[in-house]
């Protein structure tokens, strides 16, 4: 009985990993205004999201008031290392602007933001 329970908890865990996003990790972003952060980034639900798991100045991390906020959010995969329909958050401006992700080689993940015709980009690089 334990040799069945273990092959099945085995076989969930290797479930969840097949089910994992290529763009799940923390990822850093450029900086802004200053400063830049790590997004932790996951599913949530069938979309991803993104978290700040922590922030950074010029001297090192930084205590804020932003970790554990979401940054990015809604993005939906089209299973080819694109996101899009999503909103991200611009911690420095408190706006928020329809957003869209490319995954490029596994560890630059390319980051845009639009409200009407005004845009801002980033790429942010794999941490884990």
């Amino acid at each position: 009985m334990k040799a069945m329970m273990a092959m099945v908890a085995g076989l969930v865990m290797c479930a969840g990993a097949a089910l994992a996003d290529p763009v799940d990790g923390t990822w850093k972003t450029q900086v802004d205004d200053g400063h830049y952060a790590y997004i932790k980034i996951g599913s949530c639900g069938p979309k991803i999201c993104g978290t700040i798991a922590k922030a950074f100045d010029a001297n090192g991390p930084i205590q804020s008031e932003n970790i554990g906020k979401k940054l990015v959010w809604d993005m939906v995969p089209d299973g080819k290392g694109n996101y899009g329909s999503g909103q991200i958050w611009q911690p420095s401006t408190g706006k928020v602007y329809k957003s869209k992700m490319s995954l490029s080689g596994g560890n630059t993940l390319k980051v845009s933001g639009c409200v009407a015709m005004f845009c801002k980009k980033q790429t942010w690089t794999r941490v884990n």
